[in-house]
């Protein structure tokens, strides 16, 4: 082999896993927040309003947010296909579930406006249930993809957690976008959700990062191994930092003239990137943990080529839509309208 042949041989599958890894991490932000919106939904006959305006903070975004989803399941099919089969043997069933979920959002989202007025609640109800049933089987497939698929009541009780812990998080990341988006009583109500779901986050944080060097030893090894724990224990400094902060401001919340609205949401958003590159320096280079590294699960190199002109045309095309779509529908949710 070719040194410019061993080179790409090398760094394509460090490519691909890194755009995988982007469109992972775009997902559980942008879906998370309107996972977390579903999840926070309240369903007394006197919400009503409220419901409208918080379905209106996340309309004209949350079906384009799952293309990040549909992206990262692409590229783990096309560049690391013997990957993508033995994570899919092992979550089939909470895959299955989680897409379940996803339906249930999709035609609750729909008929909401369509069905008569009486079953409004109902449908109410129905995008609730999905979006719960859709973060705890993505936490659940966290915690078993962490556990590298082992058997046993310890890896089930992770996953547990996990589910959990996910949950929180999504509803985290969620009411914090409610404080951004909203006003007056359902902004204030938001902030006080928003304080529940970032201690109950930091409780599932906490357990996760506790229980998983444990777990892991080689995850202990490469966390706490010196000198490098001088650095790498920056991570959940911050992380936990960012916690802290976070719950002090939403204490003062809201301010006059809706002042730092937007930075409870850019808190979570720290919280993820940080918890995320944790989990990412945990098992780099292993794309199965303990299992398969991505030089070992990647497709050949002449067919990584092939699909990297399309991924650095189809991605750039996805991340400024996605900007211009959030330019476009900036501000504060108005009143819900159907057409």
């Amino acid at each position: 082999m070719s040194e410019a042949a061993s080179s790409a041989a090398y760094w394509l599958p460090v490519i691909f896993i890194g755009l995988m890894g982007l469109a992972v991490l775009v997902y559980a932000i942008l879906d998370g927040y309107d996972l977390g919106v579903g999840i926070l939904l309240p369903l007394g006959e006197e919400d009503e309003a409220q419901r409208d305006t918080m379905i209106a903070s996340i309309g004209p975004f949350w079906d384009a947010n799952e293309t990040w989803l549909v992206l990262a399941i692409g590229l783990l099919l096309i560049a690391f296909p013997i990957a993508h089969n033995l994570i899919l043997m092992h979550l089939y069933i909470p895959a299955a579930i989680m897409l379940v979920g996803l339906i249930l959002r999709g035609v609750a989202f729909d008929f909401r406006a369509k069905a008569a007025v009486g079953y409004k609640l109902t449908w109410d109800r129905t995008f609730k249930a999905g979006s719960i049933i859709t973060t705890l089987a993505q936490g659940y497939m966290l915690g078993q993809y962490v556990m590298g698929f082992q058997p046993g009541w310890q890896a089930q009780l992770f996953s547990a957690v996990s589910a959990l812990g996910v949950t929180a998080a999504y509803s985290y990341m969620g009411s914090t976008w409610l404080v951004l988006k909203t006003e007056t009583q359902l902004q204030e109500r938001a902030v006080r959700w928003a304080r529940r779901a970032g201690r109950a986050t930091l409780l599932g944080v906490v357990a996760v990062s506790a229980i998983n060097p444990l777990v892991n030893p080689t995850v202990f090894d490469r966390w706490f191994s010196y000198p490098l724990v001088m650095f790498v224990l920056l991570i959940p400094t911050l992380c936990f930092l960012a916690f802290i902060f976070n719950d002090l401001l939403l204490a003062r919340l809201p301010k006059t003239n809706d002042r730092h609205s937007a930075l409870p949401f850019a808190l979570v958003v720290t919280i993820f990137l940080m918890c995320f590159t944790g989990l990412a320096f945990s098992f780099y280079p292993d794309i199965v943990p303990g299992q398969l590294n991505i030089w070992q699960a990647a497709s050949a190199t002449v067919s990584l080529k092939f699909i990297l002109v399309g991924a650095l045309i189809v991605i750039p095309v996805i991340l400024i839509y996605t900007a211009f779509s959030y330019r476009v529908f900036r501000g504060k949710a108005t009143e819900l309208h159907y057409h």
